[in-house]
Formats: C-alpha cells, sequence, structure tokens
C-alpha cells in the first residue's frame, strides 16, 4: 500500500526548502534589526480562545477550524491564526508586568480547512509579527513597513498596499447599524448568499468580507463610503497615512476591506500581488485595541500582520522560474578509484570544519559522473584526488567556469587555497 499526504497538506522537498529558508532568513533578519524578537506557541490551543477573540460569527471559527476533542474530554483546534495564542502567550506568562510594550514574531503552520488550491492549503505557513502594549499610529505605520520590506527584500514584486479604518468598538457598531439599513434598504437582502442573510441579522461586518463573487459584486455596488468614525479614530488613521507618507510607501483607501476576523479595531490592511490570480492576497493585518483586556489582560493597544509564506513562494516562484535545485556548495571532493576515497574523506571534513561548504560523492560514480553531481549542485570549483594525487600528498582545483584551469596545491595548504579562490 502507498500512503499519501492528507488533502490540503504538502510535502516541502529539498529542492524547494532552499527558497523557503530564503524568505525565512530575509525575514528574521528583518525583524532583529527592528526590535522584534521570535515567539513560538503550540500548533493545538483550547477552541474557545478562537470563538472569543477571531469570533463566534466567522468563517474561521464556523466553517474552516480543525476541531477536535481530546482524551481528558477538552475541546482543542489546530491554530488557524497566529494572533490570538500570541496575546494568550504573553497573558498567562505575564509578559506585560516586566514590560507591557512587546515586539514579537512568528514564523510557522497555521490550519484552515479550506478547498485546497494554488496558495491555499489546508496546513500552510504564515510569517507575521505582532507590536503589542501601544496605540501609537506610528506603531500601524511600522508593521505596514516591515511587511512591505519583506515582500521588497524577498524580490517579490506587484505588490499593492490597500488600507481602511474601522474606528473603535463604538464606531463598528455604527457601521454595523449604516450596514444593516444600507442593504436591507435597497432590497439586497434577498439576492444575498444564505451565509450573508444570516450575517446581516448577527455581524453586518462580515458581509463586506464575503468570498462569494455576487455578494462582492453586491457589496461594491450598495455600499461606497460612510460617516460612522469618531474624531480620535479619524485623527490617528490620518496620522498613520501621514507615516506611510513619509515613508514613500504607496497606498488605496478601500472602505470595503475589514478582514476575517471579529478583533481588528481602527487601521486594517490588506497586501495583494498582481501575478496570484483571484486569491491575490499575499499579506493582512490590522490594529487590534480591545483583544488583550477582552481577554482578560490589562487594557493595552496592539498591531500585527501576517504573511502567508505559501503565496510568497508562488509568487517569487513565478517570477524565476521557480528554478531551486541549485544549492551552492562551495566545493566538490571528486576522487579516481578507490584508494585516494579515505583521503577525500578527511579533506571533505577538515573543509567543513572550517567553515567551507563541501560535497562529494557517496555511491561510487565514475569522475565523469562526478563532475555532472558537481555542476547540478551549482559548484564552482572541484577538488579532484586520483593515485598520482594521492602519493604527491597533492589535490587539483578545477575551476568549474574554466574548461582546462587544473591547478594543483598541497593537500597541507588546502584551506588556504580554496579561500583564496571562493572568497
Amino acid at each position: 500500500m502507498k500512503y499519501k499526504t492528507i488533502r490540503g497538506t504538502r510535502d516541502i522537498l529539498p529542492d524547494e526548502s532552499s527558497g523557503w529558508q530564503r524568505i525565512e532568513d530575509i525575514s528574521r533578519n528583518i525583524f532583529k534589526k527592528c526590535g522584534y524578537r521570535e515567539i513560538r506557541t503550540p500548533v493545538m490551543e483550547e477552541t474557545a480562545l478562537f470563538i472569543k477573540s477571531v469570533g463566534e460569527d466567522t468563517d474561521i471559527v464556523n466553517k474552516e477550524m480543525f476541531s477536535f476533542e481530546d482524551r481528558g474530554g477538552r475541546n482543542i483546534s489546530l491554530r488557524p491564526e497566529g494572533t490570538a495564542p500570541i496575546v494568550r502567550a504573553y497573558l498567562e506568562n505575564n509578559l506585560y508586568k516586566t514590560d507591557p510594550f512587546q515586539k514579537l514574531y512568528y514564523i510557522g503552520p497555521m490550519f484552515r480547512a479550506e478547498r485546497p488550491q494554488a496558495g491555499r492549503m489546508r496546513q500552510f505557513y504564515q510569517i507575521g509579527l505582532e507590536a503589542i502594549g501601544s496605540t501609537s499610529p506610528a506603531v500601524d505605520a511600522e508593521v505596514i513597513k516591515i511587511a512591505m520590506r519583506i515582500l521588497e527584500d524577498s524580490d517579490i514584486k506587484g505588490c499593492q498596499l490597500k488600507i481602511n479604518n474601522l474606528g473603535c468598538s463604538k464606531d463598528k457598531e455604527e457601521l454595523k447599524k449604516i450596514l444593516k439599513k444600507t442593504f436591507s434598504d435597497k432590497g439586497t437582502a434577498e439576492i444575498l448568499c444564505e451565509d450573508c442573510k444570516r450575517r446581516l441579522k448577527t455581524n453586518p461586518l462580515r458581509v463586506l468580507d464575503c468570498k462569494n463573487e455576487n455578494c462582492r459584486a453586491i457589496v461594491k455596488g450598495s455600499f461606497k463610503k460612510a460617516e460612522f468614525l469618531c474624531g480620535d479614530c479619524k485623527d490617528h488613521f490620518n496620522k498613520v497615512l501621514g507615516f506611510l507618507d513619509s515613508l514613500k510607501i504607496p497606498y488605496d483607501v478601500d472602505n470595503h476591506i475589514v478582514r476575517g476576523l471579529d478583533y481588528y479595531t481602527r487601521t486594517v490592511f490588506e497586501i495583494t500581488q498582481r501575478d496570484l490570480g483571484a486569491q491575490d492576497a499575499i499579506g493582512a493585518g490590522g490594529r487590534y485595541d480591545n483583544l488583550i483586556s477582552d481577554m482578560g489582560g490589562p487594557a493595552l493597544g496592539a498591531c500585527g500582520f501576517a504573511l502567508g509564506l505559501d503565496r510568497m513562494i508562488l509568487a517569487w516562484g513565478r517570477k524565476t522560474g521557480g528554478d531551486l535545485k541549485k544549492h551552492g556548495a562551495d566545493v566538490f571532493v571528486a576522487t579516481i578509484g578507490e584508494s585516494p576515497y579515505s583521503k577525500a574523506f578527511v579533506i571533505a571534513n577538515v573543509l567543513r570544519d572550517a567553515g567551507i561548504s563541501c560535497e562529494m560523492d557517496y555511491e561510487g560514480k565514475s569522475l565523469k559522473s562526478q563532475m555532472r553531481t558537481a555542476d547540478a549542485l551549482g559548484v564552482r570549483f572541484v577538488l579532484i584526488i586520483g593515485d598520482d594525487e594521492l602519493r604527491q600528498n597533492k589535490v587539483l582545483i578545477k575551476d568549474m567556469a574554466k574548461k582546462d584551469d587544473q591547478v594543483p596545491v598541497d593537500t597541507d595548504h588546502i584551506i588556504e587555497e580554496v579561500r583564496k579562490r571562493i572568497c
């Protein structure tokens, strides 16, 4: 019997993983420069955590969570997003008592029971951050800047920032009333999907987030702009936009963006990428000033984002052709015959101990096949050891960029000779 991956999951094979590592390394470097520290939370949490934070009437909670009862009778869910677990960890571990303002980042898998398609798997990966403990509009702008910087440094072009202001809790309640009245007055409720008919009664904001194409068309045609924001929220948003202008980050204000989670307040944003097709969101985030207090903590502001690593890889692969096979070791040690093999093994490990990445043959291949392997790996220099070289305590250094360039060097000086060429 052949076993297969579970539908909606995938193997990330060695030929692909270098691309993932590249983006992860770029992200970690940017996070470090901006003062963010890594946090790692469990992939499983109590289901009640997500019902409380994400919202009982969201698609994530209603349709997409992988939930089960464990042996102790507890309701458990695989995490569908990263913010709620981090806020739980922030409160449970009393981080706010040592320093209320915490800048945290995460990289890891999330789980949602969606219909699998390109860029949308049931196990997917996110890179994200949470800045917890501040209501400053400068934090909103910093969060957005970091997201855009990661995409830029990852060489992912064609990204567009869309931003909106949901206002505070009171403003959101006012917006819900406006939405309910808008769709009812225009008689659109009858032609909305069944989910949106229910949402109009329970949480009208979710109508703006519906993925049904008919509903999206109705929303765009019926809801243009509404005056519901208080003075403080208008002022906060204007300052956010001012900071983005000062950083020369282009944006479009889009009043249809609400995001699919109930905890968002004030600033919300989405980053799209032109090569991804219909599912073009590559990242999103926003401010959630009430979540910490709603979960039993102090009244502290917070803001964050998540980038879809799978979609970043998809967008980058379409641009580059996705050729990730050459991992670029510094040198390859090749042997002619059996006698030099032990010496080659020692030399390879001496080079590795000196910080020089090195590969060699473990399959008994001919010299010609070994050279093909070295070329496929993207190796620039090959060290060749035959019986003559073994007797003379030498190796031949071959530059793969030059056909006939083979230079004999003493084995005792191999580290210095290799470093001279690769540096």
